[in-house]
């Protein structure tokens, strides 16, 4: 099946890109690797195509007080090759490089996995647990409209965002990971390079009470657990049903048992 007819827009700067798309019937494209089978598909009909892979501002990383920016555009390819500062003792290439094929890492962008929303895509859960932040830019007559949200408030849903039409991803804040904290991730696929069936991540700060539990290739968004009772089965058993009433019991317990891989692997990395 082949697309809709659209155009095809390239700007120079974000705030020329945000002025292009409040018409509502123009959306960005980086990577294309989950928007290219929608459009295929015609699940997604926009007017235009707005190529924002080439905006230079979309392409820095930079070390910042408590953190690193990663530019939205910047690849998972390049995040799997250590290209970005990794302030997260190997958490950030670790989990590019278990991102379906290479081929696809070296097109796919964070921004546009974040944006997208997938359940089962990787970014979403890991960046959920380890408390990152996404940054928005819109039009502004009086200069460059920003606000920065955690990932919690950003994704709604199943492929849901709070991004307005005239808003665009431009980066993304990860804090530092302190040495002496554990992260455990764990996904189910049939087959490597496939979305997951269930996944979580798991992280242990050296703080007891810094525990932060988080399921991701769910129906909806993200779902976080913190604290003392974040890693109870019990707990998350009855999350789930109440979330999700149709979600039978053997749904549940394979994400309980995914649960509990990834803290195994928490107790070794």
């Amino acid at each position: 099946m082949k697309p809709q007819a659209f155009d095809y827009h390239r700007v120079k700067a974000v705030a020329e890109a945000c002025q292009k798309m409040k018409d509502g019937e123009t959306r960005p494209i980086a990577g294309g690797q989950s928007l290219g089978p929608m459009l295929n598909l015609r699940l997604a009909r926009p007017g235009a195509l707005l190529d924002v892979a080439v905006l230079r501002e979309l392409r820095g990383c930079q070390r910042v007080q408590g953190g690193v920016l990663i530019g939205a555009s910047i690849t998972h390819a390049e995040i799997e090759d250590g290209l970005v500062p990794d302030n997260t003792g190997g958490i950030l290439p670790i989990i590019a490089r278990g991102i379906a094929y290479r081929a696809i890492r070296s097109r796919g962008t964070i921004g546009g996995s974040l944006a997208h929303a997938d359940p089962s895509a990787d970014w979403a859960t890991t960046l959920s647990v380890l408390d990152a932040q996404v940054i928005l830019q819109g039009p502004s007559e009086g200069g460059p409209s920003r606000r920065r949200l955690y990932l919690k408030d950003f994704i709604t849903g199943a492929m849901q965002t709070v991004i307005a039409e005239d808003e665009l991803l431009i980066a993304i804040f990860v804090p530092d990971v302190p040495e002496d904290s554990r992260f455990g991730y764990f996904k189910l696929c049939r087959k490597t390079g496939e979305l997951a069936h269930a996944m979580a991540a798991v992280f242990r700060g050296a703080d007891p009470d810094d525990l932060r539990v988080v399921f991701g290739a769910l129906p909806g968004a993200p779902m976080i657990q913190t604290g003392a009772k974040a890693l109870d089965p019990i707990t998350w058993q009855h999350a789930l049903a109440k979330r999700y009433p149709d979600m039978d019991d053997t749904d549940i317990g394979v994400r309980i048992h995914v649960m509990k891989k990834a803290l195994e692997r928490s107790n070794t990395q």
